[in-house]
């Protein structure tokens, strides 16, 4: 497997020039955030995630977890590894100072989050889900549960977990059957979840889960479910660790990938009931837990950036090392290296063109993030959080789509190399597809962006996003030079596509939503398109303007080339997939199920 460096190159130049860190910086709160830190961070961030991450993403992927008598155990080194990262204060970039965090913008965070996700994917989906459940009691928890756990979880002493799953309820949240029965100012919380990332392990003390389940009295459905902290070991009234709580884990699962984390099967309330703590009210649980799943959906569609990244960096090494077959065209019989063969460059800069579009469109909502809750205009703190809402769905499906997408390139690149496990190209390909299903599938995701984004605001806020879009493609049309030129006109096209899709959508989904969902993964998938087709036209333009002062010239003539393979390559499928969405699926809906 190919050493991983972080491409703090192509970060930096996200963050400064797309993303806006300059306005990020100038934010309330946020005053300390120079150039100079931020570079300092993201270039320790590389030598953690190069030097004490990646070298047990290999080692990890084939020990897997040992499970015993109810007990995990995380690889060899993942233990160490993760108190590394605690002592560090990784875990705690984004948080207020207040729970003991260092009060960075979520911007800086994310690109952190990328190191550690490419480095060692499986080790990363610890502090992912501890940032969540941090930032879920932040919004939701009481004083009493602040003061009790969020200093731990911000630092990442203590993990955090979401078990929403259960054997009879996937993403269908509603048939729930964890119960929750009040009792001496708690609740005795019993039921099994299943699929709970990190539900047991051995890298800290203590395991802070939070879980959803149903009072008695509660109405059916979602909107009977509450949201509950339940810990592994409870707390004594100073705060240290206490007796066992009445929980443990049943199993491990044995899957595609990802295989040096432990995705449980948790068993809670077998011997009476594991005491929990509720968050906030009873029956707001379905909204409370929103808080920390639409966190997990941005971190996820930063989990595709991270493996679409190292996927990107193996196939390239690989190759420009490997040496087969003459120079098509040329008078020389002597073999060179793939990376000369048009084919090759192609699969190559499909995936780097892919990983940077992806790169800058989850660094701008997490820009965007920083701005929604900080600005001191509340016109642009509302702007901002309407958009955070528009391309949540776009930044978790089309970012993990695309890592799929990049990782299996990848594969095809080695040849019959990357099919051997031993390369470790394979391994990229399994670990980014479990990405696609977390936190909702990617159909999911789908019937969100066209229901709840777009239909049910009729197309208010995509036809706003869709104007910025436009004028940026009109901008770049008027800056001058080939590339821009046709850049300009491809994102033209892909906005007047994106648009005509947008009016069918919202005229459409009142009489007929079988008719739009039938089609809503094409319309996502136009959505991110023309998305990440906006930000590499903006990168454009930055790069070209860059390039007359002559820093860093190899870098930015790489950049406006990798944004006009992205014009020519995704772009032109934006007309094709408008009318996939539009037209393409009557089939759908005229198959019965005899017909399948």
């Amino acid at each position: 497997m190919t050493a991983y460096a972080a491409p703090l190159t192509d970060m930096r130049f996200v963050i400064g020039e797309l993303a806006g860190l300059a306005e990020i910086a100038a934010l309330p709160g946020l005053g300390d955030t120079s150039p100079e830190l931020v570079d300092a961070i993201l270039d320790e961030a590389g030598k953690f995630g190069a030097e004490v991450l990646a070298p047990l993403n290999r080692p990890g992927d084939i020990a897997g977890c040992g499970f015993n008598e109810g007990l995990v155990r995380t690889p060899e080194g993942f233990k160490e590894a993760y108190g590394q990262f605690v002592e560090g204060g990784w875990n705690g970039l984004p948080f207020d100072p207040e729970y003991g965090g260092h009060g960075l913008p979520w911007l800086v965070s994310a690109a952190v989050s990328e190191i550690w996700n490419a480095a060692n994917m499986a080790l990363a989906l610890c502090p992912l889900l501890t940032q969540g459940a941090a930032e879920m009691l932040i919004v939701h928890g009481s004083s009493e549960l602040k003061s009790r756990y969020l200093r731990k979880l911000v630092s990442g002493e203590w993990t955090g977990t979401m078990n929403l799953t259960e054997p009879q309820a996937g993403s269908d949240l509603g048939q729930t059957r964890c119960k929750a029965v009040r009792k001496d100012g708690r609740y005795l919380i019993s039921g099994q979840k299943i699929f709970i990332t990190y539900g047991d392990h051995d890298l800290t003390e203590n395991i802070i889960h939070t879980v959803l389940a149903r009072t008695p009295d509660a109405p059916p459905g979602v909107k009977g479910l509450s949201l509950f902290v339940v810990p592994k070991f409870l707390l004594n009234e100073d705060g240290s660790l206490g007796e066992r709580n009445d929980l443990r884990c049943l199993s491990i699962e044995h899957k595609l990938g990802i295989n040096a984390s432990p995705t449980c099967v948790m068993s809670y309330g077998d011997g009476g009931g594991a005491s929990g703590f509720l968050i906030g009210e009873e029956t707001r649980g379905i909204e409370y837990m929103f808080t920390m799943m639409n966190n997990a959906r941005l971190a996820v569609g930063l989990e595709g950036v991270a493996i679409a990244e190292r996927a990107y960096q193996q196939a390239r090494d690989y190759a420009r090392a490997r040496v087969q077959g003459r120079l098509l065209g040329g008078g020389d019989p002597a073999p060179v290296a793939i990376v000369n063969h048009p084919d090759v460059r192609r699969m190559l800069l499909f995936m780097k063109a892919g990983t940077e579009a992806a790169r800058a469109l989850a660094y701008h909502v997490a820009a965007s993030l920083d701005l929604a809750r900080r600005h001191p205009d509340e016109a642009v703190r509302r702007d901002r959080r309407s958009q955070i809402d528009l391309l949540t769905p776009v930044i978790k499906a089309w970012c993990t789509d695309t890592a799929i997408e990049v990782a299996n390139t990848g594969i095809q690149v080695h040849g019959g190399m990357g099919y051997i496990e031993e390369t470790g190209a394979a391994q990229h390909l399994r670990d980014a597809r479990i990405a696609a299903i977390y936190e909702g599938t990617n159909g999911i995701q789908a019937l969100d962006l066209v229901g709840r984004k777009v239909a049910r605001d009729k197309g208010a806020a995509a036809t706003a996003f869709i104007a910025t879009v436009g004028a940026l493609g009109r901008q770049c049309g008027n800056a001058g030079g080939d590339d821009l030129t046709v850049i300009a006109r491809r994102l033209l096209t892909g906005v007047e596509a994106l648009g005509k899709a947008t009016d069918w959508l919202v005229e459409t989904y009142p009489r007929d939503p079988r008719a739009v969902a039938a089609g809503a993964v094409h319309y996502l998938r136009l959505f991110g398109i023309v998305a990440g087709g906006w930000l590499m036209a903006r990168a454009a333009l930055r790069a070209t303007a860059k390039l007359v002062g002559g820093d860093d010239a190899e870098y930015l003539r790489g950049k406006v080339i990798t944004a006009r393979f992205f014009a020519d390559q995704y772009l032109l499928q934006a007309e094709m997939l408008a009318t996939l969405f539009t037209e393409g699926l009557s089939s759908v809906q005229a198959a019965s199920n005899r017909h399948l």
